[in-house]
């Protein structure tokens, strides 16, 4: 599908920018830009992967004429710039706002000038039910994108979006800062052990915007049935992992948390369509000509339900483990920490011995016991 054409990606440099690349660099792809608004991030990209394959674009979603320079000449779009902290959204809302949506709409304005052929727009499950300032902006985000689906001839410029829930291990979310909290041997700070969440790996996010990419028509949004845990059950796995015995802080729910997050709608269920390991929501066609739906309005409503993180598949701490262990940062995280001591003994009687003049504290050794 993408021998020999060109994909830009907004917000290039985050973790889902990453994992697109370490997708696609090995294949036929003619080009990707990198689009966003951080030199150092692009710089950094830039010397690791030495690829000439990529090519990097400065700009701001906000400026719609940086996102119009690098659109030209492109074939798809990937929309993952975004505001996505919902703490800085609450205290930052018109920000929100700018990038989120107002971006989201520069973003579809360009592509269907130059011609783009197809635009995936990254949502979120925050924007099902929203009570946050980011899961709104999300929200309208969504409704942009359908609404202007429908102005544009989908054989010239298709758009559709995805929704996925917490993607693990990628910037600002929760696991990296379990994983720091341990080495600094400090607690684990968890807002509330009840409150639950979808959780997918980027990999899997990738796969689900593909599986968009080829099976969408215009305007669909498309939802994978992801498996959910507690927040107390990741922190346990983590601790798990790294063999740490740092207590658990509860320090109560963020601005705008909610207790569980829903990726299809009760609303929505009305008309979605099971595709089996992803529910497909089609955009209605209907126009504003209202008066004929007063006659013809009696649809027959699809026997699915809500989906929220509260009724999937819940993990256990096993469960979780193992879905941590499959993923490239928690090994890389894992083997650093390892790499640290010379463990000698077994069971209970593992100790880290004095290594590379490092002096083991009093926390780090309790951390590395194994019980």
């Amino acid at each position: 599908m993408f021998k020999n054409r060109t994909l830009l990606i907004t917000g290039g440099t985050g973790s889902f920018g990453n994992a697109v690349l370490n997708r696609f660099l090995k294949t036929d792809i003619a080009e990707i830009r990198i689009f966003s608004r951080d030199e150092k991030k692009q710089d950094d990209m830039r010397h690791q992967y030495n690829s000439s394959k990529i090519k990097y674009y400065i700009g701001d979603v906000r400026n719609t004429q940086s996102i119009k320079e690098a659109l030209r000449g492109v074939d798809y779009v990937f929309h993952a710039a975004a505001l996505k902290q919902v703490p800085s959204c609450e205290f930052f809302p018109i920000e929100a706002v700018k990038t989120n949506i107002l971006g989201t709409d520069n973003v579809l304005s360009a592509s269907i000038e130059n011609g783009v052929k197809k635009v995936v727009c990254l949502s979120t499950d925050k924007a099902a039910y929203p009570v946050n300032a980011m899961g709104t902006s999300k929200a309208m985000m969504e409704k942009v994108f359908v609404a202007k689906s429908k102005t544009v001839d989908p054989d010239k410029t298709l758009i559709c979006g995805t929704r996925y829930g917490n993607v693990m291990c990628s910037r600002g979310s929760v696991i990296p800062l379990f994983i720091e909290q341990i080495k600094a041997g400090l607690p684990l700070t968890v807002t509330e052990p009840n409150m639950t969440r979808f959780i997918m790996s980027l990999e899997e996010a990738v796969d689900l915007v593909l599986f968009a990419f080829e099976h969408a028509q215009s305007g669909d949004i498309f939802v994978q049935k992801a498996p959910a845990t507690t927040i107390e059950v990741l922190a346990k796995a983590v601790k798990a992992i790294f063999h740490a015995d740092n207590p658990i802080k509860i320090i109560g729910i963020r601005h705008g948390e909610k207790m569980y997050e829903t990726l299809l709608t009760n609303e929505e269920c009305a008309h979605a369509i099971d595709m089996g390991n992803f529910y497909r929501v089609p955009a209605d066609k209907r126009d504003l000509n209202y008066d004929k739906y007063f006659f013809e309005g009696d649809q027959k409503r699809s026997i699915l339900k809500e989906f929220n993180s509260n009724n999937t598949k819940l993990l256990t701490v096993d469960e979780t483990i193992s879905k941590l262990l499959s993923l490239s940062y928690i090994q890389e995280e894992l083997k650093a920490w390892e790499m640290r001591y010379e463990v000698i003994g077994h069971g209970s009687e593992r100790l880290p011995r004095k290594k590379l003049n490092h002096t083991i504290t009093k926390q780090e050794m309790r951390n590395y016991i194994h019980v």
